[in-house]
Formats: C-alpha cells, sequence, structure tokens
C-alpha cells in the first residue's frame, strides 16, 4: 500500500521522531468516508459504539469509552479514581509523570509519588513504603499508575507476573491501579501475551489508536462499568465529548482489526536500527538484546549533533530528554528506508 504524502516539512524523510507520525492507510481513509455516524454525545453514533464494545473486549472488561487522547484517557482515569490531594505512585519516567505538561497536578489535584523505573517497571516494595509512610504524616497514595510498554526504558514490556505482584500490593493497600497501555498490543506482540491478560487485574487501561496502529486520532480506556460512567463526566468536563465521532472511530475499528499483528514488523526493524547505534556508538547504552518492541533509545554527549546530522542525511530523529536519542519505527518506515537511516547512523558524529 502507498501511504498519504506527507506534509512538505517531512515529505521524503525518514520519520523516526515517532509512532504518532504514522498516517492512516487506505483502508481506514475508505472507512472513515463510508462510516455511519450520529451524535454520540447521546451514544447514538454506532461506529464510536461498535470500536468501544471492541476495545472493551479485546482487553476484558465491561466497558470502555472513546477520547481525543491517550493524555486525555489518563487524565480521566486519575480524576475518578484518585481523591484530590492524594498521591499517584508511579514511575519517575512515565508519561503521565513527565510528559502530560504537569495535568496530574493541574487537572486532578494530585501529587506524583515518583519511583525507580529504571528497567521500565515499579517495584512492589516502593509501593509497600509508600502506602506505610502515610502512617508517618506522609502523603495518602490514592492510586498506583504502570506504564506497558514503557517507553523511556526502550518500549520495555511488563512481565505478567511483574504486573501481577505490583497490582496485589496495590490492592492491599486498597489502591486502585491505572495502566498507560498507550503501546498494549506492542506488548502483546513481543510477549505473545493476550492484551485482555496483561489488562486483567488493572483496574483500567488505556490505548492508544493512533501510534503504532495507524489511526488518525483516538484512544480508548476501559473499566468497569460504573467507573466508565463516571469517566465520561469527567470526559465531558476536560472537553473530550464529540458528536459525530464515528468518521474517526471508523479507522479505530481497522487499526484494531488489521494493524495490530503487523507490529513485529516493527519490532524487527527496530532491532536492525539498535545494531546500527550500538555499531557506531558501543558506549551508548543501547543492546540490541534489550530491543524487545520499537523503541530505540540512546545516550549521547551532543544529542541535537546527531539530530542535525540525520536531518541531513534524510533520516528525523528526536530527543526525550537531555542527553538521551529515540529512534521508532512504525508502519511508514519500510525497509528501504531502514537502510537509509542505518547508513547515516553509520557516519554520524
Amino acid at each position: 500500500m502507498t501511504p498519504a504524502k506527507a506534509p512538505a516539512a517531512t515529505s521524503g524523510f525518514v520519520d523516526l521522531r515517532s509512532d504518532t507520525v504514522t498516517r492512516p492507510t487506505p483502508e481506514m481513509r475508505r472507512a472513515m468516508a463510508e462510516a455511519e455516524v450520529g451524535d454520540d454525545g447521546y451514544r447514538d453514533d454506532p461506529t464510536v459504539n461498535a470500536l468501544e464494545e471492541a476495545y472493551a473486549q479485546r482487553v476484558g472488561k465491561p466497558a470502555a469509552m472513546y477520547v481525543p487522547s491517550g493524555t486525555m484517557a489518563n487524565q480521566v482515569a486519575l480524576r475518578v479514581l484518585c481523591p484530590p490531594g492524594r498521591l499517584a505512585i508511579a514511575g519517575r519516567r512515565q508519561h503521565v509523570v513527565i510528559y502530560e505538561a504537569a495535568a496530574t497536578a493541574a487537572n486532578a489535584g494530585i501529587q506524583v509519588h515518583a519511583v525507580d523505573d529504571t528497567d521500565g517497571t515499579i517495584s512492589v516494595p516502593d509501593i509497600a513504603w509508600a502506602i506505610e509512610a502515610a502512617s508517618h504524616s506522609y502523603p495518602e497514595p490514592g492510586i498506583v499508575c504502570v506504564e506497558h510498554t514503557h517507553m523511556p526504558s526502550g518500549g520495555t514490556p511488563w512481565s505478567l507476573d511483574a504486573l501481577e505482584a505490583v497490582v496485589a500490593a496495590a490492592t492491599a493497600g486498597s489502591l486502585p491501579v491505572h495502566m498507560d497501555g498507550a503501546r498494549l498490543f506492542n506488548a502483546e506482540v513481543a510477549t505473545g501475551v493476550d492484551a485482555a491478560r496483561f489488562a486483567a487485574p488493572v483496574t483500567t487501561v488505556m490505548s492508544c489508536l493512533s501510534k503504532g496502529l495507524c489511526a488518525p486520532v483516538g484512544s480508548l480506556l476501559a473499566g468497569p462499568a460504573d467507573v466508565m460512567e463516571a469517566a465520561r463526566v469527567e470526559r465531558l468536563r476536560l472537553g473530550g465529548s464529540m458528536r459525530q465521532a464515528g468518521v474517526i472511530a471508523a479507522a479505530g475499528l481497522v487499526a484494531l482489526r488489521s494493524m495490530v499483528d503487523r507490529l513485529a514488523e516493527d519490532h524487527a526493524r527496530a532491532r536492525r536500527l539498535a545494531r546500527a547505534v550500538a555499531d557506531r556508538w558501543p558506549d551508548a547504552g543501547c543492546d540490541p538484546g534489550r530491543v524487545p518492541t520499537n523503541m530505540v533509545i540512546f545516550g549521547h554527549s551532543s544529542p541535537q549533533r546527531v539530530v542535525d546530522h540525520l536531518r541531513h542525511e534524510g533520516v528525523l530523529a528526536g530527543t526525550i530528554a537531555p542527553g538521551v536519542l529515540r529512534l521508532v519505527t512504525h508502519h511508514d518506515v519500510d525497509d528501504a528506508g531502514l537502510e537509509r537511516a542505518v547508513k547515516a547512523l553509520a557516519s554520524a558524529p
């Protein structure tokens, strides 16, 4: 399939900045043009309803809700599950902590208790400590958040055992658990564990359709029916209630149906990129054997020099922290584009 032409600013580039740059497939565009729609504010958009039902079934939850973005899904979950003035226990590099413009404080009145997540997970002892600390005049925790896959550690999936242990620790403290599963389906493909099994222990789970699955807009939040009813009120308060949203939801249905299995191609290409990075910079902290999904994360003393060099060679890259670069594979990066990026990396400063 030939993707649609990119905007002039990026046309002709191999775009490895993020998997959010994916463009809808021809099948998605046809589905969008032909979508049956209604007013989702009244819950009578049949395509949105079908998408929510499909996602809820896919992750094994009673109900789901369509929202414009993953950030909104995370923020809605926090507002519903965690009372203001409480703590959200989360990894210090999770999206909800550092990539949502402090929305946890601004939108929900919640502080973050940030814990180590170097390997992409958070630990049972850290959760237990935060719960016990409340009896020593520390703020009281209200929720535990996990990210799956964990982007800054290199797109790392959780193991089911580790996830279940963390949920058990949270449950022992009467805390709900929210899973930021923006790339949950990357985890499913990489591990062979169904998304529903990963989602089973947690209270709520969200996934993005607009990253590796190529839909142009939207994420989904799922959980218990009563929680989702409350979530609809919070979505409205945040301005996320939509009308004839079936036009974009139609692409989401295609994404769930036909774009998950192919994520394995992105993972294989990411490992190829990781080998190129490791060959060029052996001390950059990029181990190709530890690149399970579509994220290649590595360090460099002058990241902007690398970004500028790659752009000059027709490859777009980005940074996620001081001294840390990221390359992300996705549907719009084919083998020819991959080899162009590998060649550019080999000559980078």
